[in-house]
């Protein structure tokens, strides 16, 4: 009888412990801080109500108030910008391109006069290609800049994806061309 009980008492014992370990019927939860495994702090749902954090609007392509730029020159092209620190560069030159998300920077240099006063703005709207995963396309608002000089003319497009506000960011990178030489 001795034995029958206490392989009684170690089965209870033992469906006790794995009734536990499922986590069985308790409706007591814990929060942490730090995200799960996979995930960023940039792509965590923000709660109901909040305004988006810096990093969530960084995802959309908003340019951060605190955003740091550098200055690019080509002295063969004759000029210089700034633009925001860690964007991707393509090309060199009379021909440069910087890049982050939908957002992009180009700035070509060719002979020539501008076809407005120097420093003219143009503003249009035109689709991405594809995304090759998704094959979404997102419209994109061009601010568009002519600077001519000494038979050059500097044409700096600033693209952003519609609704998206870059307005101040776009305004000093605009202004801070300047031809060298």
């Amino acid at each position: 009888m001795k034995a029958k009980h206490s392989t009684t008492l170690v089965c209870i014992v033992v469906a006790g412990l794995l009734t536990a370990g499922c986590g069985g019927g308790s409706s007591s939860s814990s929060t942490s801080s730090t995200p799960a495994a996979g995930t960023t702090a940039e792509n965590q749902p923000s709660s109901g109500g909040e305004a988006p954090s810096e990093a969530q609007a960084a995802a959309t392509g908003d340019i951060p108030d605190n955003q740091v730029f550098l200055t690019y020159g080509d002295p063969t092209a004759g000029y210089s910008i700034r633009y925001p620190e860690g964007w991707a560069r393509k090309g060199s030159g009379a021909d440069v391109t910087f890049r982050e998300k939908a957002n992009v920077i180009h700035l070509v240099v060719r002979k020539g006069a501008p076809r407005g006063k120097p420093g003219t703005k143009t503003t249009y709207s035109r689709m991405t290609a594809p995304d090759p995963v998704t094959g979404k396309r997102l419209r994109l608002v061009v601010d568009r800049y002519e600077y001519g000089q000494g038979g050059k003319v500097a044409v700096l497009d600033l693209a952003t994806p519609e609704g998206v506000d870059n307005v101040d960011a776009y305004r000093l990178i605009a202004k801070s061309f300047e031809w060298q030489g």
